[in-house]
């Protein structure tokens, strides 16, 4: 299917992510010290610089909000975040999502700990897709939890170098199944939800 035919085809909003039988992988972008140290103990919050409140993770590298890691020095290491699903799951399901065109939250909306915003997505040379991706922001006691229940942390940063190296090659056009086999981007798949969380995540929903 061409590029362009597979892009129109993907629903509005939906969960894209790489994840075995056991863990799904979540990125977000750290500095250097906060990287080196987490990778090295294997727990996020091993240097004094970490702070977790609020902490924001995705469920695919979102290369363009770190600049391909050039952008900010606070975000120089892309990290590569293994938890388990039910983990994952509680985290989703803990969510209310950020309204769109003025709209305001409920109280009982404010008061949950995790907030879910779908994002545009891009394309490897950042131009925005017409599908959307997760973004999730996690605060107060549940982001303590959750930093514990990392399972593995490893360093991407070199791949979102090397992507960009091939974007500015001139490589955007490069399918994506080539890209994987390069090893410039991790393999993606729809991580499926159950109508409860895609209800919570407003999932079908295609105005905000």
């Amino acid at each position: 299917m061409p590029s362009s035919e597979k892009q129109a085809s993907i629903p509005y909003r939906q969960i894209r992510a790489h994840y075995d039988s056991e863990t799904v992988t979540v990125y977000q972008a750290y500095s250097e010290t906060i990287a080196i140290a987490a990778v090295e103990a294997q727990k996020l919050d091993a240097s004094p610089d970490f702070k977790q409140d609020p902490l924001f993770v995705f469920s695919q590298p979102r290369r363009y909000r770190s600049g391909y890691s050039f952008k900010d020095p606070r975000q120089s290491h892309i990290l590569a975040l293994k938890i388990p699903h039910c983990h994952f799951h509680h985290i989703l399901s803990s969510a209310s999502v950020t309204p769109g065109h003025g709209k305001t939250m409920t109280a009982e909306e404010k008061a949950k700990p995790v907030r879910v915003q779908w994002d545009p997505e891009r394309s490897i040379g950042m131009k925005i897709l017409p599908h959307r991706s997760i973004q999730i922001g996690i605060s107060g006691e549940l982001a303590t939890k959750w930093v514990h229940w990392i399972e593995s942390i490893e360093d991407v940063t070199h791949m979102a170098e090397r992507l960009k190296e091939a974007v500015d090659a001139g490589s955007e056009g490069v399918g994506e199944e080539e890209m994987v086999e390069r090893g410039l981007v991790p393999r993606e798949s729809v991580y499926a939800v159950d109508e409860e969380l895609r209800k919570i995540l407003k999932m079908d929903f295609d105005g905000y």
